[in-house]
């Protein structure tokens, strides 16, 4: 996916979410590119990334989960100073929140690891619920006094769109404790610094007349011209409607009446479609009917976009014939019909991958139906997202603030607008205080000094984070404490090799908190010496690896190998590969750090192609990227220097691709060294890496022992 050509705050968005660790606002009218952001950064960002957003069908349209499945919130309000009792309502509050809530292990860890949240929808977000989103995360994360627990949160919606849903006797209580329902009136946000952005190109309308009518009903300042030339759209009653486009109704019951009717007229035979429902997958969620009932000359719209782009989400078309399992369709003003094939829709949930460190994407249930649903009429809501070449209207109807806007910027342009009732002054109405909160939005050169400053902060944060010892000091105490009595004894020695890995730990950890001391001094002196610090960084990348690896996880991987198979370690062996997990998250987090090479990021406004962007890959993926290296012929040091990466490390990936045939081992390891390698390992029993390397000194590095043992072995298994 391509980003928008030559769009200025896409692009400074796309650095605030890239290359610094500050929370955005960002909105647009409708059209502008709120949803091509998303999933812009969805598919590029480097980042920990979970999308949420604040019901079922959104969280579908978004790519991600709903917020109270996330954090597992309850469904009721919510105030955020001790209150112990309330008439009106239920409620809960920031100390009874948690009471109840039982997050799992994994789930916590997730959160832990979160790095990125986005909140798709946010003008549907209520201000408590964004309350018990950051209450969540200080909580689970175990950071009380920082907003979100420390997460980065990319807020998208269009306040001057759908509103939050909040009832009369919950707003009675809430009242009290919140200035508005919108959620820039949490608490959590007071003292949450934020940039607001807004995406100004449109991109569904080109009209400029259009556009003008669009902007003063959402702004509420319509004159009386443009409200006449809008209202010439008003056909009078009874009058002859020859246009086959879609009406937006308020209500669901409204919808669903017009398209029966409209159905019901319709003198073919009725045919029922059942979907396919797997696994988890809430009713709330699904995209269409669960049965879905069609005739030939029925009237229906696209639900999604089609990979061969014969239509998009909210294309009208007409069912031209319809047999047992299949669907024809014709577009409007096509002549040729087509074969409509079935489609799935995926409900997922994160998890954390602990051997690579990031969050991933699982899929719980499925969802499997034809991507239409009848098209006579459509709610507001759910035409929210969707262009539409000819809308019909009905304001008198009883509508909420916003929802006039939401349905005349459906349409691409003006003259597919039939008004069956004319737009009058009441009708376009915004709340004050969406006025007054939109009066905060940045201005973008006044950003772009800010950016600097703020890169350089997360450039060093980021440094900080990588040679931050704390955790991996903390996770071998734990270990050590696991294994009293499991700790296996080599050659007669009677010390336990947990003492000596935390041991090794703590002297790393020392070097670490120097080295961190140093970098301090540095980030104070003004100018900063940039070159000074990429080759300290540069140096500290390759010296931290290879200890880590050599020191750590090489030693652990023998322990592990040793008690494999043997009864009663089960569980002690399960803690000891999720420390080996947490210590390659470690590595690819020093991998990761840089300093003066923020040029890595995307830069939208230049549409580079998706080949060209710099992500950090899955364990898979990164060896398969060394691979296509040695193919060019490379060496394992140019393989490492062009991947910003330890020799070790790219050492690592080789002996893996040994063990699959992919790579041959005389290209790094000479005939005559292997023969050394396979003597000294028939002398140890399991192949103990650290005995041969003993055994051999200066002669192998670890990561050709490693290439020689996995080839011995696959010619052994051959």
């Amino acid at each position: 996916m391509s980003a928008p050509e030559h769009n200025e705050v896409f692009s400074l968005a796309w650095e605030v979410i890239n290359q610094t660790s500050l929370n955005l606002f960002l909105t647009g009218k409708a059209g502008t590119g709120k949803t091509t952001f998303l999933k812009y950064v969805r598919e590029h960002s480097t980042k920990n990334t979970a999308i949420v957003a604040p019901t079922g069908v959104a969280a579908m349209n978004a790519g991600g989960v709903t917020i109270h499945s996330l954090f597992q919130l309850p469904l009721l309000p919510f105030l955020p100073e001790y209150t112990t009792h309330s008439e009106q309502i239920q409620f809960v509050n920031c100390y009874s929140l948690f009471r109840g809530m039982r997050l799992s292990k994994e789930k916590t860890e997730l959160l832990n690891e979160l790095e990125l949240l986005i909140i798709d929808e946010v003008s549907m977000v209520r201000a408590d619920l964004m309350d018990m989103i950051d209450e969540s995360l200080r909580h689970f994360r175990n950071r009380k006094n920082t907003p979100f627990g420390g997460v980065q949160v990319l807020f998208i919606g269009d306040l001057y769109q759908l509103p939050p849903v909040v009832r009369e006797a919950d707003w009675a209580v809430m009242k009290n404790h919140y200035a508005s329902p919108y959620f820039f009136s949490a608490k959590a946000m007071e003292n949450c610094p934020m940039l607001f952005l807004e995406l100004k190109k449109i991109y569904r309308q080109s009209d400029e007349t259009f556009i003008r009518i669009l902007n003063g009903i959402r702004n509420n300042r319509m004159s009386a011209d443009d409200l006449e030339v809008l209202n010439r759209r008003c056909i009078s009653e009874g009058a002859n409607r020859t246009k086959k486009g879609i009406t937006l109704v308020t209500h669901n019951a409204q919808a669903d009446r017009i398209n029966l009717q409209e159905l019901q007229k319709l003198e073919t035979p009725l045919h029922r479609f059942s979907a396919e429902v797997k696994g988890t997958f809430p009713e709330s969620s699904n995209p269409c009917e669960t049965e879905l009932q069609l005739k030939v000359g029925a009237q229906v719209m696209f639900i999604r976009n089609d990979p061969e782009k014969r239509y998009v989400n909210g294309t009208i078309a007409v069912v031209s014939a319809i047999s047992s399992d299949q669907i024809m369709v014709k577009l409007n003003n096509e002549k040729q019909s087509f074969s409509l094939g079935k489609e799935q829709w995926k409900n997922i949930r994160y998890q954390l991958d602990k051997a690579s460190g990031k969050l991933e994407e699982e899929e719980i249930g499925s969802f499997t139906q034809y991507p239409l649903r009848l098209a006579w009429a459509v709610t507001i809501h759910k035409s929210q997202g969707l262009t539409f070449d000819d809308v019909t209207l009905d304001a008198d109807k009883s509508f909420a603030a916003g929802q006039v806007y939401v349905a005349l910027s459906r349409c691409r342009t003006l003259e597919g607008i039939t008004l069956l009732s004319p737009i009058r002054s009441s009708h376009i109405f915004t709340d004050q205080q969406i006025r007054e909160f939109s009066k905060g939005e940045h201005k973008t050169d006044e950003l772009i000094g800010r950016l600097e400053t703020e890169k350089k902060k997360y450039a060093a944060a980021m440094l900080m984070r990588a040679f931050d010892w704390k955790k991996t000091v903390q996770d071998l105490e734990l270990l050590k404490e696991a294994s009293k009595g499991k700790a296996p004894k080599e050659g007669g020695m009677e010390t336990d090799p947990f003492s000596l890995l935390l041991d090794n730990a703590r002297k790393q950890g020392e070097v670490a908190e120097r080295f961190i001391v140093e970098l301090e001094k540095k980030f104070a002196e003004n100018p900063l010496n940039e070159p000074w610090l990429i080759q300290k960084v540069t140096g500290a990348k390759k010296f931290f690896t290879e200890k880590v690896q050599h020191g750590l996880m090489l030693p652990l991987e023998e322990i592990r190998t040793k008690l494999k198979g043997k009864k009663g370690f089960k569980k002690f062996i399960r803690q000891l590969t999720e420390v080996e997990n947490s210590l390659e998250t470690k590595i690819r987090l020093i991998e990761r750090a840089s300093y003066g090479n923020l040029d890595m990021a995307i830069v939208p406004s230049e549409v580079k192609k998706t080949s060209e962007v710099k992500k950090t890959p899955a364990r898979g993926e990164s060896k398969l990227e060394t691979l296509a290296l040695y193919r060019q012929g490379k060496k394992t040091e140019e393989i490492a220097q062009y991947r910003e990466m330890a020799v070790s490390t790219i050492e690592g990936h080789l002996a893996e691709l040994v063990a699959d045939g992919e790579v041959k081992i005389f290209d790094f390891v000479e005939e005559a060294l292997l023969e050394r390698i396979k003597t000294a390992a028939g002398k140890t029993e399991n192949k103990l890496l650290s005995f041969i390397k003993n055994e051999l000194g200066e002669a192998a590095t670890y990561g050709q022992i490693r290439m020689a043992l996995n080839h011995l072995k696959r010619v052994e298994e051959a």
